[in-house]
């Protein structure tokens, strides 16, 4: 029997292995190689290493607009699960991109978000990405819907850390 200890009561390190084990989950985040970097629960650090997948406009270099969102989407809806007294699950209700300059060719994309507020039924999120230190190429603001401990797999935050499996059952509840 595996004891699960209480969110707050994370290290870094554990919440970084946890975090990661969610992006690695996610098809496109892991086939694009973003990275968890750092986790000071509710904030979140990542990195996106430069290839060229990332492009939109290829003979000019920049950086699909769509990458940029997707990595705020991520950043936010982590920071979302090292937030909260104890991770649940939070789909997007909206998302608010501002986008301040293009990302370009060549330059690995990295972000932070951080939780702003909680309440009963929502959670607020802020993020930023940038190339270049002190130049925000695109922010981020993302709402999340929490759905509560009833609409949770059982299971969900000790599979998140890695101590446990959701099984079919708990995935259908």
């Amino acid at each position: 029997m595996t004891t699960t200890t209480m969110p707050g009561e994370r290290s870094a390190a554990e919440w970084r292995a946890a975090l990661t084990r969610f992006v690695q989950a996610i098809p496109h985040t892991r086939e694009l190689g973003l990275e968890v970097r750092d986790v000071a629960p509710p904030s979140v650090t990542m990195r996106l290493p430069w290839h060229r997948d990332l492009l939109g406009d290829e003979p000019r270099g920049l950086v699909h607009g769509g990458v940029l969102t997707m990595m705020l989407d991520t950043l936010c809806g982590s920071a979302v699960l090292c937030g909260l007294p104890t991770p649940e699950v939070c789909p997007t209700l909206d998302l608010r991109v501002d986008h301040y300059r293009p990302g370009v060719a060549g330059y690995d994309l990295l972000g932070a978000a951080r939780v702003v507020r909680v309440t009963e039924s929502m959670v607020f999120t802020e993020g930023t990405l940038w190339q270049r230190e002190g130049c925000v190429i695109a922010r981020g603001i993302g709402n999340f819907v929490r759905l509560g401990p009833r609409n949770t797999p059982p299971g969900f935050a000790a599979a998140l850390f890695g101590e446990g499996k959701l099984d079919n059952a708990d995935q259908e509840a």
